[in-house]
């Protein structure tokens, strides 16, 4: 059993969850912080990448790797490798990722609605990792579209394969990041995963800690997973303990603070990249998300954009002048924004839920 210091789990994101940026969130007060997602067969096949994607920060602990595939044995290899070499203490299985180059082969949001193979991949995984009492959780969503909804009966069969939670998105993946998520499913699975005891944590739209607050409030789930409200913004986890814990929001932090927290973030990915040039051209992207709503001249924003050293970073924000956070923005949406489109799917996917299909699948396919 996994105990969190907090119910607040810091989610899987591609090309953000680093070690990093783990250890930012983890500094703030999250409970869980799972790594990018990785893939079973490259786990299994030791992939330089992905070894590097599950190599904890220093001192990281809980160590959690979020683990997709489509093939329950090769899924159970990743899990006993990771569980026999003592990398983790916690696996997330993904079943929530809507992308394209994902779904058309069976993957991600799609392979729920295939409940044999869904609960045979949940199993293998689970059954390898009991030697060690290591815990298995599993993410999903709604299901693929509004007439296709999967996650009752996804949470029943992962509470049969012994999971330790589920987590629902509560979107479609026709939704991608579009509209609201819609809580009352979460509220809808927490009553029905009752009679398991398995627990359910919520996701989607939580930007405050008040969000998550209200979440728990409002649905009964045992805690929250929180992805694109904290870009930018790891102090979201201090945020969301103090506000679940009753004791109130936590302001948000002036320029100062920011500013130090941004060379911290590009300091500690220097030492994830084992290289300055790549590190700061990771940074770029978490730039916008930082400053969003800040005061910042024209020339250098722009350069910011383009920055290549750990240094150039400092001096340019230095130059920036002290100023408030600014409250307008600190509570609205960020990161990926899309609109819902029909999701992309194998030939027949949809046509007996109990089959189970022969997928050939690219493993090197990441998601979100």
């Amino acid at each position: 059993m996994l105990t969190l210091s907090t119910p607040v789990i810091l989610a899987p994101m591609a090309g953000i969850t680093n070690s990093a940026f783990r250890t930012l969130c983890r500094e703030q007060g999250a409970g869980l912080f799972v790594s990018e997602m990785v893939t079973a067969r490259a786990l299994i096949e030791r992939h330089p990448e992905t070894m590097r994607l599950i190599t904890p920060g220093k001192d990281e602990s809980p160590r959690s790797v979020q683990l997709y595939g489509v093939d329950p044995t090769v899924v159970g290899m990743a899990v006993k490798m990771l569980v026999e070499e003592d990398r983790v203490d916690h696996i997330d299985l993904n079943f929530g990722c809507p992308v394209p180059k994902v779904t058309r082969k069976g993957g991600g949001a799609a392979l729920p609605f295939k409940r044999k193979l869904f609960e045979s991949i949940v199993k293998s995984a689970v059954d390898s990792a009991k030697p060690r009492n290591i815990p298995v959780t599993v993410k999903m969503r709604i299901g693929i579209d509004s007439d296709h909804h999967t996650f009752l009966e996804a949470g029943s069969a992962a509470a049969r394969a012994g999971v330790e939670w589920v987590a629902l998105h509560a979107r479609t993946a026709e939704q991608l990041y579009d509209g609201e998520a819609d809580w009352s499913k979460i509220a809808e699975l927490v009553e029905h995963m009752k009679p398991t005891g398995v627990p359910v944590y919520g996701n989607g739209d939580i930007w405050s800690g008040d969000d998550g607050r209200r979440m728990m409030e409002e649905t009964g789930c045992a805690g929250v997973v929180v992805g694109r409200g904290c870009l930018g913004r790891p102090w979201l986890f201090a945020d969301l303990a103090s506000s679940i814990k009753g004791e109130g929001s936590i302001s948000a932090p002036p320029l100062s603070v920011v500013r130090e927290t941004m060379k911290r973030h590009g300091s500690l990915l220097v030492e994830f990249f084992e290289s300055e040039g790549r590190a700061m051209r990771d940074f770029r992207k978490h730039m916008s998300w930082y400053l969003k709503g800040f005061v910042v001249p024209r020339e250098i924003r722009s350069t910011l954009g383009m920055v290549s050293s750990l240094g150039e970073l400092e001096h340019l924000l230095d130059q920036i002048d002290e100023q408030p956070y600014p409250q307008s923005v600190a509570e609205i949406p960020r990161g990926r924004k899309s609109h819902s489109r029909g999701v992309t799917l194998p030939d027949g996917w949809l046509k007996d839920p109990d089959e189970i299909p022969a997928i050939t699948i690219d493993d090197s396919v990441s998601g979100g």
